[in-house]
């Protein structure tokens, strides 16, 4: 009976130590191998692997691309105006013993170390640049100036690698807002009144090349009508002439007809004449003159 109890424990005890001889990487997943505290490995892919039990340990870190969303800071441009900063990093691990040196494999400590680097990086070049560049639209190059500051230096204190800075908001205190506002709504303001010049000027270009064109025509037109009219009138007095040489009676009394119906189409009108005038002759006697 002893014998079994102390076979059973000599077996669980190999058991023991044979899973604890044994660790699994995952995928993601970096893992450095220690020996009473000194780096013994660091270069494990995933899958099963093999260690001393008792006296090493496994550290696993995470591969993956990481996150550091770090609160706004205020900082001052050249013109010593501030700003406020809300900016976020992108980072991952580059080497794992330089990383457990530095953090303890901590990712808070890391994040920790991190921050004043990249805040130091975005300092100086906030400082080199006036507010307008910022407002302008200068955000990509202090960005990608940052990441490749900040990324060198991180890798070789902390063994972090930067994969990229991206800046999400830059808010102006209120007094710098409002001095910012008024200059925007000054140049909008001069840009409104110069395209108006510039409008009005146009208007009034093609307004008087309008004008200049509407009198041309109106001169040909008025010409054509003029040469047209005369044309009439001279094919009209042809007419005429050979209307009276064929019977000058019919032509006095056409030409006495037309008289009457111009001067009675109103129905108004009052004519003052002998009763032998000349002008009512067809009234008293239409018959032709012998």
């Amino acid at each position: 009976m002893n014998n079994r109890i102390v076979a059973a424990v000599l077996a669980a005890l190999l058991l023991l130590l044979g899973l604890s001889s044994v660790f699994v990487v995952s995928e993601g997943q970096n893992a450095l191998l220690l020996q009473f505290g000194r780096i013994v490995r660091t270069d494990f892919q995933p899958g099963l692997h093999f260690k001393i039990p008792l006296m090493q340990q496994v550290m696993r870190f995470d591969n993956r691309i990481l996150s550091l969303d770090a609160p706004p800071e205020r900082y001052f441009t050249s013109e010593k105006k501030s700003v406020n900063v809300d900016f976020y990093v992108k980072w991952r691990i580059a080497d794992n013993a330089m990383y457990y040196r530095a953090t303890g494999g901590d990712e808070l400590q890391a994040e920790q170390r991190l921050t004043p680097i990249i805040k130091d990086a975005l300092r100086f070049e906030f400082n080199a640049r006036t507010l307008q560049e910022l407002i302008s639209g200068g955000r990509k190059d202090i960005t990608e100036r940052v990441r490749e500051q900040t990324d060198t230096a991180a890798r070789k204190n902390l063994g972090i690698a930067v994969v990229d800075v991206r800046i999400k908001r830059i808010d102006l205190p209120d007094e710098v807002s409002e001095s910012v506002y008024k200059r925007m709504r000054a140049e909008r303001s001069q840009l409104a009144n110069e395209l108006r010049y510039t409008g009005k000027e146009a208007a009034a270009r093609i307004q008087a090349d309008a004008n200049r064109q509407g009198q041309v025509l109106r001169a040909d037109a008025n010409r054509d009508a003029a040469t047209v009219r005369g044309q009439g009138d001279a094919q009209a007095a042809v007419i005429y002439a050979q209307s009276y040489d064929q019977d000058p009676e019919f032509f006095a009394f056409y030409r006495s007809m037309a008289a009457y119906r111009k001067s009675f189409e109103d129905g108004k009108g009052v004519l003052v004449l002998k009763p032998d005038s000349a002008f009512m002759r067809y009234f008293s006697d239409p018959s032709p003159k012998k």
